[in-house]
């Protein structure tokens, strides 16, 4: 029997993910039988117009690489949103289309956690949807951040030590690495890390990524995705409790 009330996750190539038993675990404890959790794998993100016609779809998640491009099937942005230039949740409330970022709540609550006094200045590897999410938390918070990625004036080919020791806190907002490529790591002088630098690689699967691994050997202090993960999926729900009263 086709479920009443639908939920899922966007993106591409993510039969990985969590969010599908983490949500329909959430249903069972809040006894909701009427709620169902889908992955919609589109390799394409015009493919989300068809999703859109679907009967009962009341919200959805947004993944790799679908943050940024989501935006033009939405009606709406939540001022966050707007801000970062990424969604990752949608509400949809009487045919009405509205994007959420609720990365920035997770990382931010992940930041506040491991952050200490001396983490003064950030490398922000990446800068995709994700990457827009933490650029925006280390704004919030007044921590100088330099961007790495393939078309930044100083890049994984030429990011040298000298960089990376100056700025305690690194982090990975990449996919690369992510299951099932899982050994695959950025380009990325790991000699210069310290254990006054904290690592944060924003990959859950691998619980370990070999970003994390090389980062722990090299003494630095690490944290991966999953406590982000958790806490962005915990605002989601709180997005979409309109129709679970």
């Amino acid at each position: 029997m086709d479920s009443s009330n639908k939920l899922g996750l966007i993106g591409k190539n993510i039969s990985y993910s969590f969010s599908k038993k983490y949500f329909e675990d959430k249903f069972k404890k809040k006894k909701l039988t009427d709620f169902s959790y889908e992955i919609f794998d589109l390799q394409e993100i015009n493919e989300i117009e068809e999703l859109l016609l679907k009967p009962n779809l009341l919200g959805f998640n947004v993944t790799i690489p679908y943050k940024e491009k989501v935006i033009d099937y939405l009606d709406a942005l939540s001022d966050e949103a707007q801000k970062i230039g990424a969604v990752n949740c949608v509400l949809i409330e009487n045919g009405k289309k509205t994007g959420y970022n609720t990365d920035a709540f997770g990382f931010e609550k992940t930041l506040v956690a491991h952050k200490k006094a001396h983490h003064e200045s950030a490398l922000v590897l990446g800068n995709g949807g994700a990457a827009k999410a933490v650029q925006y938390v280390l704004d919030k918070h007044q921590i100088p951040y330099q961007t790495i990625s393939r078309k930044s004036q100083i890049n994984f080919e030429n990011l040298d030590s000298e960089i990376v020791s100056k700025n305690k806190l690194i982090i990975q907002c990449t996919p690369v690495g992510t299951f099932p490529n899982t050994e695959d790591c950025l380009d990325f002088p790991f000699e210069a890390l310290t254990n006054q630098h904290l690592v944060i690689d924003l990959i859950y699967n691998p619980e370990y990524s070999k970003f994390i691994l090389n980062a722990s050997q090299n003494g630095a202090k690490t944290v991966n995705g999953y406590y982000m993960l958790e806490q962005q999926a915990e605002k989601a729900w709180e997005i979409w409790s309109f129709k679970k009263k």
